[in-house]
C-alpha cells in the first residue's frame, strides 16, 4: 500500500479504538468538542482506517474490524497493542477538505502561481476559506485570521475580462466578511473596520458588511459613524435582529 497515492485529504473524525473483549477504548478522540483536522497519510497512518474513511461520507457512523494486516502488525505496539492483535474501531466523520488543489497550489514560485488558471486559484481560495471557517468554529481567530488572510492574498490578480473580475469579486466577499468578523473576535476595531470597508466596496449594500463596521466604529467609540452603518444596514435589512440590537446598544 503506498502512502503516496492517498487523496490529500484533512478529515474532521471522532474515533475510538478497542481490543477484542475490551470495553474501554485504547485510544479516542470523542472528548473533544472539535476534533482536529487530521490528514491522510500524516496524522492518519492506520492502514485500515485510512481505507474505512475513503469509503465513507460526512455525517456518516461506522464500526470497522481490522486484522492485524491492517493495524499494527505482528509487532503490535508495546505496551498498548500486544502481537498480532485484531481491533476495532469506532468513527464519525463530521467532514473533511479535499487539500490537494491548495497544496500543489502554494508548492509553485510566485510566477507560477500568477499563470494557475483562474478557475482553480478560485477553488484553493474557497479551500482555504473552509480551513479557516473551521478554525474559527474551534475559536482559534488567529489560526483562522491567518487562513483567510492566505485565501485573500491568492485573489489579487489581474483579471482578463469583467466577467474574471466578477468571479474574482464574488470569492473574495465572503473572505473579507470573515476577516472582518474574525478582527472583532480579536478585538482589533480598526483591522475589522478596513476589510468591512473593502467588502463594501464590492457590495455597497451588503448588510453583513455595513454591520461590521458598525460593530467596529462603536467598539472605538465613533459613534455618529457608527449610527451611519448601522442605519444604512437597517434599510437593506429592516427586521435582521442583530442590526436593530447593536442600534439599541448605540442608543
Amino acid at each position: 500500500f503506498c502512502f503516496s497515492l492517498l487523496p490529500a485529504l484533512d478529515c474532521t473524525v471522532k474515533y475510538s479504538g478497542y481490543l477484542e473483549n475490551s470495553d474501554k477504548p485504547f485510544c479516542t478522540n470523542c472528548k473533544l468538542k472539535f476534533p482536529q483536522l487530521m490528514k491522510l497519510g500524516k496524522d492518519i497512518t492506520l492502514w485500515g482506517l485510512e481505507i474505512g474513511l475513503l469509503t465513507m461520507k460526512k455525517g456518516e457512523a461506522a464500526r470497522f474490524i481490522f486484522t492485524p494486516k491492517y493495524a499494527y502488525g505482528s509487532m503490535g505496539c508495546c505496551p498498548v497493542i500486544p502481537p498480532n492483535a485484531t481491533v476495532t474501531f469506532e468513527v464519525e466523520l463530521h467532514g473533511f477538505l479535499d487539500s490537494a488543489e491548495s497544496d500543489t497550489f502554494f508548492e509553485l514560485m510566485a510566477e507560477q502561481q500568477r499563470t494557475f488558471p483562474l478557475q482553480k486559484v478560485l477553488k484553493v481560495a474557497d479551500t482555504e476559506r473552509q480551513f479557516g471557517n473551521y478554525l474559527y468554529c474551534k475559536r482559534n481567530f488567529e489560526a483562522a485570521k491567518e487562513r483567510y488572510k492566505r485565501a485573500f492574498s491568492i485573489l489579487h490578480r489581474c483579471p482578463s475580462s469583467e466577467a474574471e473580475q466578477t468571479q474574482i469579486n464574488a470569492s473574495k466577499l465572503p473572505v473579507l466578511l470573515n476577516l472582518s468578523l474574525t478582527y472583532l473576535k480579536l478585538e482589533c476595531p480598526a483591522r475589522a473596520l478596513a476589510y468591512g470597508e473593502k467588502a463594501l466596496e464590492i457590495d455597497r449594500r451588503n448588510a453583513k458588511a455595513l454591520f461590521r463596521c458598525g460593530q467596529a466604529c462603536l467598539y472605538m467609540t465613533k459613534y455618529a459613524e457608527a449610527r451611519d452603518f448601522l442605519l444604512r444596514a437597517q434599510r437593506v435589512q429592516p427586521f435582521n435582529q442583530d442590526v436593530n440590537n447593536e442600534l439599541k446598544k448605540l442608543a
